[in-house]
């Protein structure tokens, strides 16, 4: 088999051309090996920064790239939820540094520590507010154009719309249209007659929908956004009898926004705990489920305010201007006295509170005693405790835990250490744990740690004259929680608006209706109707069948059913309609 194939002028077709030869001969070689027509450049002008400014804006305010911003932002988040935040904490924060020293410079860099706050995640969402502010100003006024225009006029073949439907009647053409024109009306639809047809849409609030959908997602992403700066969120426990001032220096942790000032924002009241009260499910499989949960507190609000009481419960929070003081835990704090080695009250009955480690709460913690010790050679040191403390013991064989959250059979077990609590470093230290760095064990008579297990009024007497620690009772302490979210009420409403509008925006049909009745050559009015949605959908060939249905029982001239039944063998006669709807496959539907 063989082939050939055009030559250029001038050249032999068995040659070819050599490749030191001219380029232009090259260029036309190469180019019999393609067999598409050749095609010229066009000239096109260049954009210029009117012309890049204009396809830049279109690509941003574009519903592709608005999603494609929303799912930066998600993805962004992501690193937030996952690594320790500087405004959330701080000392988790230093803690990632110090024990990776790869990856805590290199998150440093790229901002993951600060992750809302940063450059690159303050673009994204204020691309994503361009982005939605562009796409739904035009969308707005195209829809009030809508709004403001008439329903389309007729189609010529109504019976190449997906739902179709027609009939012969005697009565008028007019007659025909203001019927419909009125049945139209009563089903909402808008209405328009023109010419020999009656032209009707209904649906608008699917557009409606989705623009309230995207305004919602605005105010929802602003009201976050206002809520994330001027937050703050504190965390305190109190005493039974103790107090609270609203403060910075009264928290025992405090976080808030970037724009949030403590030293002005902070809303001026205080409070005092007066009473806890718990009671809890005694049997059954329940048995240690609060059924009563609830502070009595008395507060004021300002600096001269009158003094209120209130009861504050799980989830029913005490709200005064513009905070909510929540209770969120609970617990017990043994009552100790502490002695010197001389009998002199180092400590008088002070309440030291614990932290519950289990439902039950089986608590923990440590007592710190700045001055009450003098060893061997006179010199002065700190005793440090640590506490194990048992609401209910549940006696020898039980083990050291609770077994049940109420005050039935108090326990505590402490043990002893002296020397330098490291309290006056200068260093931030956990008021609940001992630093034993610079302390020593107390020992007992076989030379292990000394501990021992005191009920109320029991007194533990400390190794070599040391001391004595006296448990004279139990206080309770409540923990409450101070938040202040502004903005919430508009992040929720936004939430529910957007619901509703995606809802709208999903299941309403935008959809046509048209009506035509004109006289036929034989005199006969052909009354046809025919219906369009913006989506295919198997409730618009219903909707027009139900619409053909009422409007051909109330047209004037329409036979009624008797005559129906007695024509029913008879298709062709005027007065019988021929009435069908035609699906978007085909399907006729009687």
């Amino acid at each position: 088999m063989s082939t050939t194939s055009k030559s250029s002028p001038g050249t032999d077709p068995g040659t070819r051309p050599k490749a030191d030869g001219d380029p232009q001969e090259l260029g036309a070689a190469g180019s019999q090996l393609s067999t598409a027509p050749a095609e010229e450049t066009p000239n096109l002008p260049s954009l210029g920064v009117i012309g890049w400014s204009r396809w830049f804006w279109r690509q941003l305010t574009s519903m592709r790239v608005a999603l494609i911003l929303l799912l930066l932002v998600s993805l962004g988040a992501i690193p937030g939820s996952l690594i320790p935040q500087d405004g959330v904490d701080a000392m988790r924060v230093e803690e990632f540094r110090d024990n990776h020293d790869i990856l805590g410079p290199v998150y440093d860099k790229l901002g993951f520590f600060h992750v809302y706050s940063s450059v690159w995640f303050s673009a994204i969402y204020i691309l994503l507010f361009v982005s939605l502010i562009g796409c739904i100003v035009p969308r707005t006024w195209q829809f009030v154009g809508q709004l403001r225009g008439r329903p389309p006029r007729a189609p010529r073949r109504l019976d190449r719309l997906p739902a179709y439907t027609t009939w012969r009647t005697a009565a008028e053409p007019e007659e025909i249209r203001e019927a419909a024109r009125k049945l139209l009306k009563k089903r909402h639809f808008r209405v328009d007659a023109a010419d020999d047809a009656v032209a009707a849409e209904k649906g608008y609030l699917r557009e409606v929908g989705n623009l309230a959908f995207h305004i919602a997602l605005i105010v929802l992403l602003i009201a976050f956004a206002w809520g994330q700066l001027f937050k703050y969120e504190g965390n305190k426990l109190i005493l039974e009898g103790d107090g609270f001032s609203n403060t910075l220096t009264q928290y025992d942790d405090f976080k808030s926004g970037n724009l949030f000032d403590p030293d002005h924002d902070l809303a001026p009241f205080s409070f005092t705990l007066k009473d806890f009260h718990g009671t809890y499910e005694a049997t059954g499989p329940n048995r240690g489920t609060p059924r009563i949960y609830e502070a009595e507190i008395t507060y004021s609000e300002g600096a001269d305010g009158a003094v209120k009481s209130k009861t504050v419960e799980v989830n029913k929070p005490l709200n005064v201007d513009g905070s909510k003081v929540y209770l969120v835990s609970h617990g017990y704090a043994p009552i100790l006295t502490v002695k010197d080695a001389k009998g002199d009250v180092v400590m008088d009955k002070q309440a030291v509170a614990l932290l519950p480690l289990d439902g039950n709460v089986t608590s923990s913690g440590a007592v710190k005693v700045m001055d009450g010790y003098r060893n061997a050679k006179g010199e002065k040191e700190q005793l440090g405790f640590n506490a194990f403390f048992l609401p209910t013991y549940g006696g020898k064989g039980s083990g050291m835990q609770s077994t049940f959250p109420a005050l039935m059979n108090p326990m505590l077990a402490l043990s002893a250490y002296h020397g330098d609590l490291g309290v006056d470093a200068g260093i931030p230290q956990s008021i609940y744990q001992l630093d034993k760095t610079n302390l020593e064990e107390f020992k007992d008579s076989d030379g292990k740690l000394f501990k021992q297990q005191l009920a109320v009024g029991d007194t533990m007497t400390l190794p070599n004259g040391a001391g004595t620690v006296t448990f004279n009772g139990v206080q309770e302490w409540a923990g409450f929680q101070v938040t202040q979210q502004p903005a919430s009420g508009w992040a929720l409403g936004g939430a529910v608006v957007a619901i509703f509008g995606l809802a709208g925006s999903l299941f309403i049909q935008r959809r046509r209706v048209w009506v035509r009745a004109v006289r036929g050559a034989d005199g006969v009015t052909v009354v046809e109707m025919a219906g369009l949605g913006r989506s295919e959908s198997a409730k618009l060939p219903e909707e027009l069948g139900d619409l053909a249905g009422v409007l051909y029982d109330r047209a004037p001239g329409a036979p009624d059913s008797s005559d129906a039944s007695e024509n029913d063998d008879t298709p062709d006669s005027p007065d019988t309609p021929d009435t069908h709807a035609v699906t978007a496959e085909g399907a006729e539907k009687k």
